[in-house]
């Protein structure tokens, strides 16, 4: 029998890029990467707004546009096709960008506030309290005297509400916990969803019934330009807050005890983390109903391509989470024409085998590799 000449055994981290090394080349790609999902949301905004019952070419759609917000572009279109798109399509793909901008970016909060890949508003609550006091404007008038606006400020103080019922049960002993975080969210996230449920059963207005049903589900449906100032101002407060906040939620990611060495105080920055990310669901919830999965599925996207390097996840979930939201919204009131489908039915058809993805493909996310 020949010798039997043994090879040692390769180092596999000598055949890995080391972290510096992909770190370098993500730095170097993060402006590509911009650019491009920028682009693609604007050729993403277009071809949304061409695409419908009444079909519009891009070319006229911009003249349409630049027409109203100049006086500049000129052009042969009909006067409906130009209500059409200013007044119906337009707006409503404004907004579900805005709202699905919001929506990633409020994901990328939780995530880091909680240390778990599976948070999103949802999850901690937030949604559900502001789905409730919503149903209550919608169904029973409560905060009517603040006119138009009622239903945004009922649903920020209904998230608000139920981000301080998950501060004061998730504390002990001074110290906030992001298990018990996650675990008292789920609690009253099912309380406040029984709660939404009883006031539905026991309402009467039988028009008000279905329509909040199907705004549960997530619409943006009957837009126009007046909703759009609130959220704008909210997300980009909220982004703006948290991109100059991204060195400590890198640390906060890091663990604990990192993240204390480093200077930060963690329990006050989770606090000021639920406050924005309540300001912003609230919003959100108010003007599109209840849109599962957005925060969850990118976040988790965006750092396959660009790390988990906040400076960098941040605003480039903003940029996904608009352009998925706008297809959402484009195949929900098209694949069942003329009715349309409630965005969140769209979203969880995808979300769930996301989820279950995400459960057997990346268990380092899930701390499937921690003892």
């Amino acid at each position: 029998m020949g010798a039997v000449v043994e090879r040692p055994a390769q180092d596999q981290s000598e055949t890995r890029p080391a972290p510096a090394l992909k770190s370098k080349r993500r730095d170097a790609r993060f402006p590509l990467v911009v650019l491009a999902l920028v682009a693609a949301l604007l050729v993403t905004l277009t071809l949304a707004v061409t695409i419908g019952p009444v079909a519009i070419a891009p070319f006229t759609v911009w003249q349409i546009a630049l027409s109203r917000l100049t006086g500049l572009a000129s052009g042969e279109w009909s006067a409906a096709h130009e209500n059409i798109v200013w007044l119906i399509r337009l707006p409503r793909v404004f907004l579900a960008a805005l709202v699905g901008a919001g929506l990633a970016v409020v994901g990328v909060a939780m995530q880091a506030a909680v240390r778990n890949p599976l948070a999103d508003p949802y999850i901690l609550g937030i949604s559900s309290g502001a789905s409730l006091a919503a149903v209550l404007v919608i169904l029973l008038g409560v905060f009517k005297f603040f006119g138009i606006y009622s239903l945004s400020v009922a649903a920020f103080f209904g998230a608000v509400m139920s981000f301080v019922i998950v501060l004061t049960l998730a504390q002990h002993r001074g110290t906030l916990s992001p298990v018990r975080l996650i675990l008292v969210g789920v609690a009253l996230s099912y309380v406040l969803s029984a709660g939404t449920s009883f006031i539905i059963f026991r309402a009467d207005d039988a028009e008000g019934i279905r329509s909040v049903l199907f705004w549960l589900q997530g619409s943006v449906a009957g837009a126009k330009w007046s909703y759009l100032t609130i959220p704008s101002v909210v997300v980009l407060i909220g982004t703006t807050y948290l991109v100059l906040q991204a060195r400590p939620l890198n640390a906060l990611i890091a663990g604990e005890e990192t993240a204390i060495s480093l200077g930060v105080n963690t329990n006050r920055f989770r606090r000021a983390l639920m406050v924005v990310a309540a300001m912003i669901t609230g919003v959100m919830v108010a003007l599109a109903g209840a849109v599962g999965f957005v925060g969850l599925m990118m976040p988790h996207t965006v750092r396959l391509f660009v790390g988990s390097d906040h400076r960098r996840v941040l605003p480039v979930s903003l940029l996904a989470g608009a352009i998925f939201l706008v297809w959402v919204d484009v195949l929900a009131r098209t694949i069942v024409q003329p009715e349309e489908m409630p965005l969140g039915v769209i979203t969880g058809f995808i979300g769930g085998p996301f989820f279950i993805w995400l459960m057997r493909h990346r268990r380092d996310a899930l701390g499937g590799g921690q003892s």
